[in-house]
């Protein structure tokens, strides 16, 4: 019987053969935490005789959930990160590098065919790169330092086929949300989730990311994509060669399959309070905003400031609207400023934060006030997420559906300001 990618992985880091519903202990190749979640991390490893980690590429700590530092709490806290990251020869990616999920995947210590836990929920953003990566709690993932291994469950796997081509001014985005929207937020809990099919096959890697990275909101484990000519030129353009990677058997068993085509569709937005409280763009047109943001692990990434500034190009924010921008890592940042992009976004009337997560988490930059109507190119759109819980509406949708929005002043489909 063949194996998928999930099966593949595990079995050859468990020793074990294994398939869907074995238990197995596993041998993990890096791990990593973020500044909201290191210190119940530290405390464990502290208790616990720490000295370095057992994990085969080590670990990272990123602080970017809270940066620039809000507060003087938070200041101590980034402080004591510092001191065990640099006791313990930890590499450390400070304030304005940008967000876990980028720095990480842009530092080469993600490989194809790894195994990874994170201290972060979105850690499955590096299902693009072909790796088993899922989230974990810091104590488990304080676990996977100290010993080198975890615990898993082998998760059954649903294969995600995607045919056809994006219309104009749709993209990664817009599947992704169609495809939650379509499996709900716990239709897919504990499962590995693959996608393929012509258009993901011709998919670059921001888009990978995108899709990889919301996995998470259908209760996925893992989101591997198989490794092609698009993984091995990407690990390339980071200065990195791989050995070819891990694609599952002709043979595989999956749970579920569904098919997608990616011709039928159109710009989708997830209404509030729930990420699978998907609707076609058009069906919320005409919902004022008072704040648009782009950026985040989900969108941060030079595809999607290109795709906002190819909507704004040589046109203006609506007056009374907040477009504020995050890079989501400062390689990207620089990239957009060589190609023009940052310079549009101002001219637009953009305001720039440091790379990093932003208005996302809701702890500092960007905290939408009482009443207000926010899109937002995030992954999630629960009440309080970004920082007020005081009736403000997060609306989620593409860059493009961000950049068009922000231009009228109301929730609008992309294609209406197409010229």
């Amino acid at each position: 019987m063949g194996k998928t990618i999930a099966e593949k992985v595990l079995t050859s880091h468990s020793g074990k053969g294994c398939h869907a519903g074995d238990l197995v202990i596993a041998d993990v190749d890096f791990c990593m935490s973020q500044d909201g979640t290191s210190t119940m991390m530290i405390r464990e490893l502290e208790s616990l005789g720490f000295t370095a980690p057992k994990t085969k590429r080590g670990m990272a700590v990123v602080i970017d959930h809270n940066s620039p530092c809000p507060s003087v709490d938070v200041a101590r806290i980034h402080s004591k990160i510092r001191r065990f990251a640099t006791g313990k020869s930890i590499p450390t990616y400070e304030v304005g590098e940008g967000v876990c999920h980028q720095v990480i995947p842009e530092s080469g210590r993600v490989l194809p065919g790894d195994l990874v836990v994170g201290a972060d929920s979105h850690t499955c953003t590096y299902g693009a790169l072909n790796s088993c990566s899922t989230g974990l709690g810091s104590t488990d993932v304080a676990a996977a330092a100290f010993t080198g291994k975890l615990w898993f469950k082998v998760p059954a796997t649903h294969s995600i086929v995607v045919d056809g081509a994006f219309s104009e001014m749709v993209g990664a985005k817009d599947l992704i949300l169609s495809v939650i929207g379509k499996v709900t937020s716990d239709g897919a809990t504990y499962k590995s989730v693959e996608f393929s099919g012509a258009l993901i096959d011709g998919l670059e890697m921001d888009g990978r990311m995108t899709i990889a990275n919301m996995a998470v909101e259908m209760g996925a484990k893992f989101c591997p994509f198989g490794f092609d000519a698009v993984t091995k030129e990407w690990f390339l353009s980071i200065g990195t060669e791989t050995a070819e990677g891990v694609r599952s058997d002709s043979d595989a068993v999956f749970e579920r399959s569904r098919d997608f085509d990616a011709s039928d569709l159109v710009p989708k937005v997830a209404k509030p309070h729930a990420v699978d409280n998907v609707v076609d763009a058009s069906q919320v047109s005409g919902i004022d905003v008072q704040q648009v943001f782009l950026g985040t692990c989900t969108n941060g990434r030079l595809a999607d400031l290109s795709a906002a500034a190819s909507v704004l190009k040589g046109k203006h924010v609506k007056r009374g609207v907040r477009l504020v921008v995050a890079p989501a890592s400062r390689r990207i940042f620089l990239d957009a400023m060589d190609h023009g992009i940052v310079a549009t976004l101002l001219k637009a009337g953009a305001v720039f934060v440091a790379p990093g997560c932003g208005p996302c988490v809701g702890t500092h930059a960007g905290i939408p006030s009482d009443g207000d109507n926010v899109l937002s190119t995030a992954n999630r759109n629960f009440k309080g997420r970004m920082g007020n819980n005081n009736d403000v509406n997060i609306y989620l949708a593409s860059p493009w559906t961000a950049g068009a929005t922000a231009l009228t002043g109301r929730i609008t489909d992309p294609r209406e300001v197409l010229v």
